[in-house]
């Protein structure tokens, strides 16, 4: 099995009036040779926006965008027609395929949202551009994985052009889950949210994240309550 460890404090930072972000990925004005992509996996950025903040009109083309809320609410409107909210509990995707533009600004004017952004390049280029977003119940990932992205309709995730998955959980002190890769010679990005785990041997704090690959199976254990997201992609990507 290959491990890479990304511990949050060697994350990039930007912080503006409106915006403090981290990066676990080059992305912007932060580069590192180092962390270009994990497979398929582009882009895992943590931003918090604060109220009256946002990312105005922008153009996206040939990859797959997933939002997800961790406190708050963002507001989301696009090429495509939608102009809708996402809150806490929702995930959302956009296949930007042959192109999209779109905002997201915090849809509070009192409180700051947080969300997890996360790029994964496409299975098949030039699609028609597409946007789902749905709620997952949080009771769904109590020491279970709730998988929440997929392109198998039967996991009752929303949809994604790559042989992809994404999977939370919210694991007490002292359980553990198996993840068992959906497509073989797939590897996990797995990145703590809260708390304190284990996985694949490496030890993870808030905020850390670690890359596995080369195995059938990954064992996660939780050393005190711990919520995380587990995202399978190809590590083949060329």
């Amino acid at each position: 099995m290959k491990s890479i460890y990304h511990p949050a404090s060697e994350r990039g930072h930007v912080n503006f009036d409106w915006l403090d972000s981290h990066h676990s990925f080059s992305f912007g004005h932060w580069y590192d040779p180092t962390r270009i992509h994990f497979g398929a996996l582009r882009v895992l950025n943590d931003d918090i926006v604060s109220s009256g903040g946002g990312f105005g009109t922008h153009p996206h083309d040939n990859m797959e965008i997933v939002s997800i809320p961790l406190s708050g609410a963002l507001a989301h409107k696009d090429s495509m027609g939608t102009d809708g909210i996402i809150q806490t509990g929702d995930v959302q995707i956009m296949s930007a395929g042959t192109g999209i533009r779109h905002s997201e600004f915090n849809a509070s004017k009192t409180g700051s949202v947080n969300f997890l952004q996360v790029w994964v390049f496409p299975k098949k280029k030039n699609i028609k551009p597409r946007y789902e977003q749905k709620t997952f119940e949080e009771a769904g990932r109590l020491n279970q994985w709730q998988v929440v992205v997929s392109p198998d309709e039967k996991d009752g995730g929303v949809w994604i052009n790559q042989d992809a998955r994404f999977a939370l959980a919210k694991l007490e002190a002292g359980k553990k889950l198996t993840y068992h890769p959906a497509f073989s010679d797939n590897g996990i990005y797995i990145f703590l949210i809260e708390g304190a785990a284990e996985a694949g041997g490496q030890a993870l704090q808030k905020k850390d994240a670690v890359g596995l690959s080369g195995a059938k199976e990954y064992n996660i254990a939780a050393k005190e309550n711990a919520f995380l997201l587990l995202i399978e992609v190809p590590m083949n990507f060329q």
